[in-house]
């Protein structure tokens, strides 16, 4: 099939590889070209202008953009919307708010254009493992471009998980889980750390993936880290980013009524690991000291 790329970041560059590796034709765009010449080397068209990308397709044309949500997503797809027709077709795999494609789905579709959104998992490692693919939009937009999706997962990697909106509905909630995954892991292991006992955190790390209960890939991939970095991992940073995914699964939780504590406080972990000195910490230790004279460390 072929299928215009947009945006050849880390996950986008490897997406393209694997649809390449596929038999797939790629056109390629990024706005710095030296990522479009880089994929053109590899078997990509490339093209330097969304113009130049959209000339280059045959119709119906199929567009997916791989930016970061919001503002640069909405740019594409208003520079694409000044060169597509009716019939053609936008996917969005980045990690949008599904209230944004039920939107965009509206938006487009009275112009004649079909959105499909595309919820991608899989990091750095979906070029050798495959990507897992939760897609939503309407049967007739998605269909066309199944083979796409199942050259891009492994075996049951892809769903077509109902209407517009659901494949980032099902994607947000994914992230949300692995929120709460990634904070029981972390609590565990600095609890492992602080112990008396001499402990091999790597060694334990990859024994609880064969046969525990607690098994998955992010232990794996601790059992990576640990080995990479050393057990202090001292030459990271405690600073945890969110890309938005948690406080809409959060968001979702409340509007819905569902206690989510898990998910909610493994969010509110990566905001206090953003914080060199927190206030708050700061008040409580003032409290303490006040009604009780317990001791404060000096600034």
């Amino acid at each position: 099939m072929r299928i215009g790329f947009i945006g050849l970041g880390r996950m986008g560059a490897n997406m393209c590889r694997r649809l390449l590796h596929d038999g797939h034709a790629i056109v390629a765009y990024n706005r710095s070209p030296e990522k479009t010449r880089e994929l053109a080397g590899e078997g990509a068209e490339p093209a330097f202008s969304i113009a130049e990308l959209v000339a280059a397709l045959e119709r119906p044309r199929v567009a997916w953009i791989m930016v970061p949500a919001g503002d640069a997503t909405e740019a594409q797809i208003a520079e694409l919307l000044e060169h597509l027709e009716p019939g053609d077709t936008i996917v969005d795999g980045g990690n949008t708010n599904f209230h944004d494609d039920v939107r965009r789905h509206a938006d487009l579709a009275a112009k004649g254009i079909h959105y499909v959104d595309a919820g991608v998992s899989g990091g750095v490692w979906g070029l050798a493992n495959g990507f897992c693919l939760m897609v939503g939009g309407e049967r007739e937009a998605v269909g066309p471009i199944e083979p796409v999706f199942r050259s891009l997962a492994p075996i049951d990697g892809y769903l077509h998980v109902g209407g517009p909106g659901a494949g980032h509905y099902v994607k947000m909630l994914h992230n949300g889980i692995e929120y709460g995954l990634m904070q029981a892991y972390a609590e565990g292991f600095e609890i492992l750390h602080a112990s008396d006992y001499d402990l091999d955190l790597a060694a334990i790390s990859d024994l609880w993936n064969h046969g525990s209960v607690v098994r998955s890939w992010l232990l794996e991939l601790a059992t990576l880290a640990f080995r990479a970095n050393g057990e202090d991992l001292a030459n990271l940073k405690g600073w945890v980013a969110d890309s938005g995914e948690g406080r809409w699964t959060v968001q979702e939780a409340m509007d819905r009524d569902v206690p989510a504590p898990v998910i909610t406080l493994a969010l509110q972990a990566r905001f206090r690991s953003r914080q060199e000195d927190s206030y708050g910490a700061r008040v409580l230790a003032a409290l303490r000291n006040e009604f009780g004279g317990h001791a404060v460390k000096p600034s």
